[in-house]
């Protein structure tokens, strides 16, 4: 029995579809890094957390920031985002590793955030430091929604982290344009498209010679 051809176009849709594929999973990689990145700096610079500390028969307001609570998710959005940019200058394993960074750093943001938001150790150190009180601690202890919300940056550069992970060998790298075109072969190239010069035209003489070159040498 003869086999049946393949039909035509299979390969060519294939390649379409996978190049499809990677280009939608690149931009939401960075739409999602990038905003992730950007709003865990942003939630980290809000207050967290705020208390009463009894002072002098009354009490003083005192608050805490993100920072002033864990500098980790702060610190690990900007590893993230460094890692977003580097997953672009590696290739084949050292993309992967670098993929594996980012998502690891985006858990890490998540979780930081949200063991952070629940505690009260920042507070009474800016208690001791407001009363002069060594041992003060505050009362009336609330937190906001900001640890969530860096929680939830997190977890978008951990998106980004598996996308760059499960799609990331088809995206291009950042070296890939300067390697083209170099060696001998580029070289070749390149002379072939040595623009050529009419002696006889005033303006093509002076182009050559504002490129460097001799207009009276024959190619």
């Amino acid at each position: 029995m003869t086999a049946l051809p393949a039909p035509r176009g299979t390969t060519d849709e294939r390649r379409a579809t996978g190049a499809t594929s990677g280009r939608r999973s690149l931009a939401a990689a960075l739409l999602l890094g990038a905003a992730g990145a950007a709003v865990a700096l942003i939630a980290s610079g809000q207050i967290w957390a705020r208390g009463a500390a009894a002072v002098g028969g009354g009490a003083v307001t005192v608050t805490a920031d993100g920072r002033d609570v864990t500098g980790v998710p702060a610190a690990l959005a900007v590893v993230g985002l460094a890692a977003l940019v580097a997953v672009f200058a590696v290739r084949r394993a050292g993309r992967l590793a670098v993929a594996a960074v980012l998502a690891l750093s985006g858990a890490g943001t998540a979780v930081s955030a949200l063991l952070g938001g629940t505690g009260s150790d920042a507070l009474d150190e800016k208690a001791a430091q407001t009363t002069g009180d060594s041992s003060a601690t505050v009362h009336a202890l609330s937190h906001t929604g900001w640890p969530y919300v860096a929680a939830v940056a997190g977890v978008l550069i951990l998106a980004a982290g598996l996308l760059a992970v499960g799609y990331g060998r088809r995206w291009p790298a950042m070296s890939g344009r300067y390697e083209r075109g170099t060696g001998a072969a580029g070289l070749r190239a390149a002379a072939r498209r040595k623009p050529v010069v009419d002696p006889d035209r005033p303006e093509d003489v002076w182009k050559a010679l504002d490129r460097g070159e001799d207009p009276t040498e024959q190619s």
